[in-house]
């Protein structure tokens, strides 16, 4: 990756010197992260291996966790680094791949959740015709699509983006921003702005009008129906809702807070920008798990099935010293 400028690295400003305090929220992080990995990677084993689990909502979820699993891994190992460093600083060739990473983790994110709601609508509009229209066959393919949409529009971004001539290296964040990143460009964005504001555009609406038409259509059916079996599905919905607007609003104010120069506390500025990478992929796993009941029976059963494991192996390691 080679660029015409001399600038080899980027400074984060937003790291202040909070003395030995800094190893406290460098615990508190480390512990956030490895709940993140923890409770999904739990909730894709227990997807994985109970079969009544293979069905094409469960693999969406399964999907989901999976890009919980790639966003955290482009943001805290730098973060946590670059806290307990003296110099808070990345190489710009990491930082075009710390972009990358969580550009298309955030891109995904959106496009996963709107085939989610696609795949609610389905459910619970056509529930007799539901298996013959989402197959596991169609699901996958809705899923690769989407990480290859994702993968592809960032992709030709990462390429206008290194071909640009940068004059200063400070940016006011906590992790590379492509939009900070531009800015410090001295030569002419216009082709860079051009394409990324159709990206955005068609980031934002292609899955925002999957997902508007969808909970229309659900809510005028459930609404207008008296059927008991509707009202019921509807309840799977509300994982997905308070998913859907928990990972928008954190991203809103994000986009909003980085364009319009606020006054506000540079601790408030922080929690913002690193909001929608830190909290959906710790509270989507937890509240698919606890709310759906098919994964909070088959969770129960993978805990019983490993504590039985457990005992046996105690059992005939005793055994085996008694003789």
């Amino acid at each position: 990756m080679q660029n015409s400028s001399q600038i080899s690295y980027v400074i984060f400003t937003a790291y202040t010197d909070v003395g030995h305090v800094k190893y406290f929220y460098f615990t508190i992080l480390l512990a956030l992260y490895v709940c993140i990995i923890f409770a999904n990677v739990l909730l894709i084993t227990i997807i994985y291996m109970d079969r009544a689990l293979h069905e094409p909502m469960y693999l969406f979820l399964c999907s989901l966790c999976v890009n919980e699993l790639y966003g955290s891994i482009g943001l805290f190992p730098c973060l946590l680094t670059n806290l307990i460093s003296n110099n808070h600083e990345i190489h710009l060739t990491y930082c075009y791949l710390q972009i990358y990473c969580l550009y298309t983790y955030g891109s995904f994110e959106f496009c996963n959740l709107a085939i989610m709601s696609y795949d609610r609508y389905l459910s619970i509009c056509y529930p007799l015709h539901y298996n013959n229209i989402m197959t596991l066959n169609r699901a996958c393919i809705l899923i690769v699509f989407a990480w290859l949409f994702s993968f592809g529009q960032f992709t030709v971004s990462l390429v206008l983006n290194v071909h640009l001539r940068l004059c200063g290296n400070i940016m006011e964040k906590v992790w590379c921003d492509n939009f900070f990143l531009i800015r410090q460009s001295c030569t002419d964005t216009t082709v860079v702005n051009i394409y990324g504001l159709c990206m955005t555009v068609v980031v934002i609406a292609v899955p925002l009008v999957l997902i508007l038409h969808s909970y229309i259509r659900i809510f005028k059916i459930t609404f207008r129906s008296s059927n008991g079996p509707n009202k019921k599905c509807l309840n799977t919905c509300v994982p997905h809702i308070v998913s859907l607007l928990n990972f928008s609003i954190g991203v809103s104010f994000e986009i909003f807070q980085s364009r319009v120069k606020l006054n506000m506390p540079p601790i408030l500025r922080i929690i913002i920008s690193v909001y929608f990478l830190m909290i959906p992929p710790l509270v989507n796993p937890i509240m698919f798990g606890l709310k759906l009941t098919k994964i909070r029976d088959a969770s129960k059963k993978f805990f019983q099935q490993v504590i039985l494991l457990k005992f046996r192996a105690c059992t005939i390691t005793d055994n085996m010293y008694a003789k």
